[in-house]
């Protein structure tokens, strides 16, 4: 007979206590949102006058596409075809610039920018860090999943 105990142990969760309880602070929410949200106004600012780089277009991409992942959750799906709307206008700007060589947008690509950011700032002022970083989880699961289909259909 196995001298291991058959008895399973209830399973720790693996956040500590003190990050667990972080997650739900509305204290350590606001640095981390308001850090997002500046950095996706910023990139916005700079892709308006001209003067973006690869980084602000990575930066905002990446915050768009939490957006969706917000949106999935539950938070904004209404507002789902203006976050998809604006993610077509960062395509859009990233082809000009490799014709072009300048981080430009167009005025109505701008305005679908503006308008999906205004909803991403209410998505993060509804959501708990927990479900931010639950986004961002899947977000980063999804594009694993798609260069790997990319991958797979390079090969064939």
């Amino acid at each position: 007979m196995s001298s291991k105990s058959r008895v399973r142990k209830h399973g720790r969760s693996a956040m500590s206590p003190l990050l667990r309880a972080l997650t739900h602070s509305r204290t350590a929410h606001e640095p981390v949102t308001q850090t997002m949200l500046l950095q996706a106004y910023a990139a916005l600012d700079a892709f308006r006058r001209g003067h973006g780089a690869r980084g602000s277009h990575t930066t905002l991409s990446r915050h768009l596409l939490i957006s969706r992942e917000l949106a999935r959750l539950g938070l904004g799906e209404d507002a789902f075809a203006d976050i998809e709307s604006a993610h077509a206008a960062m395509v859009r700007l990233d082809a000009r610039e490799r014709e072009s060589g300048r981080w430009l947008l167009e005025d109505d690509d701008y305005a679908r920018l503006c308008t999906a950011l205004a909803i991403f700032d209410g998505q993060l002022s509804a959501a708990s860090l927990s479900e931010i970083a639950n986004a961002e989880a899947k977000m980063i699961e999804r594009l694993m999943r798609s260069a790997q289909v990319h991958s797979l259909a390079e090969a064939v």
